[in-house]
């Protein structure tokens, strides 16, 4: 079988010529591949919302634990546990007959009191007139003056008496000591309760409205403060600032709540300040204990950025996005983010004006790579016709 090198020169050369001709047809595809196309959108700065976010934790507005406030054995349970309860609703009874007999002991001791000063008091008035006439002598007159009030004495330490037993009787009752969901009883009947030990029987938490608390840095406060000095964050009163919460299943919270308490101290182990917001909580969704994030809307930035949240590439915990550059090159910016707010990322750092950021066609590019940019929601153009 005959080789390139035996083949005549005439066979030789054509052979050559058709492969240079080949080698230019495939540089003249490959450089009539355009760069695909990617939307961008250029880079405005402008006022937007400075959000923060912080994680925090759900507290009931007032918690009351109700425990044992007279000695006894609980005889009933007056509440269906986990139920909305208003104030002054009975949850428990205790044995009340000791304090009833105590009660009727001190009505009896009120009725011997009263009865003693009626005696003294009848002495004093038959005493009175005698004196005058010598018939009586001053120190008996005195002694009985003595005895009168000491009898009125006795009717107001009975009457006392009698007004404490008929308190501790009201006590075998426990009542709700405020408006609020009653939790699970801590006690059933027929325990031993004790006022001296004060034993707790169940807990009262009052759910709407709600707190929720969360703790932000103090250095990041003063960083705060600083640029509301400098005058390029624009921060409203504490009251007038709104925050939204997002629960645990990642779903928004619907209704906003206000700051309403900033600590004026520091934690000396954390170096962290507590900050609380003010939520209703009609359907009763959110529940002391809960873990949830705050996106707390603190003023607004003069010369902000904002991007769509759908340009931003999150990976271990780094965002970053991708701009078009000089030459229509692709690199990568790695960016700090603040809070979401419309559809679009608040940007701190990594951006300035007039940037070109890619924001749909990303997926298809890599960094160094030459595109053909667009603005974003512009209409592709018309692809040419093919020469027949």
């Amino acid at each position: 079988m005959p080789t390139f090198q035996t083949l005549p020169r005439r066979q030789r050369c054509g052979s050559v010529a058709m492969l240079l001709l080949l080698a230019s047809c495939g540089r003249q595809e490959e450089q009539a591949v355009p760069p695909p196309p990617v939307d961008v959108v250029a880079v405005a700065t402008g006022e937007v919302p400075n959000i923060v976010e912080l994680p925090g934790r759900i507290e009931a507005v007032r918690t009351a634990e109700v425990r044992a406030r007279v000695d006894g054995i609980v005889e009933r349970r007056l509440y269906q546990e986990g139920s909305d309860v208003p104030a002054g609703a009975p949850l428990f009874l205790i044995d009340p007959r000791d304090k009833q007999a105590q009660l009727a002991q001190a009505q009896a001791a009120l009725n011997r009191a009263t009865a003693a000063r009626a005696n003294a008091r009848s002495i004093v008035a038959r005493y009175e007139p005698l004196v005058s006439r010598k018939a009586v002598s001053a120190q008996e007159y005195d002694a009985a003056l003595s005895d009168a009030r000491q009898a009125d004495a006795s009717v107001i330490d009975a009457r006392a008496a009698l007004d404490r037993a008929r308190l501790e009787l009201g006590y075998t009752t426990v009542r709700a000591p405020i408006t609020g969901r009653v939790g699970k009883a801590q006690v059933t009947e027929g325990a031993l309760v004790s006022a001296s030990s004060a034993t707790l029987l169940t807990q009262v938490n009052q759910l709407s409205p709600i707190y929720a608390t969360f703790t932000q840095s103090s250095a990041k406060l003063l960083d705060l403060q600083q640029l509301a000095k400098s005058g390029a964050l624009r921060v409203p009163d504490l009251k007038a600032i709104e925050v939204r919460l997002v629960l645990e299943n990642g779903e928004q919270y619907d209704l906003p709540g206000h700051l309403d308490f900033a600590d004026q101290t520091v934690d000396p182990s954390t170096g962290s300040q507590t900050l609380r917001a003010r939520f209703p909580n009609p359907d009763r969704l959110l529940l002391p204990g809960q873990f949830v994030r705050a996106r707390i809307i603190a003023g607004s930035r003069r010369d902000g950025i904002a991007i769509p949240e759908r340009a931003v590439q999150i990976s271990n915990e780094e965002a970053s996005v991708l701009v078009v550059g000089r030459d229509n090159l692709v690199a990568k910016r790695t960016i700090a983010l603040g809070g979401q707010s419309g559809g679009k990322w608040v940007v701190l750092s990594g951006l300035r004006s007039g940037d070109l950021v890619i924001v749909d066609g990303w997926m298809k590019v890599q960094p160094g790579q030459k595109v053909t940019p667009r603005k974003a929601g512009a209409a592709p153009a018309p692809a040419a016709a093919g020469k027949r």
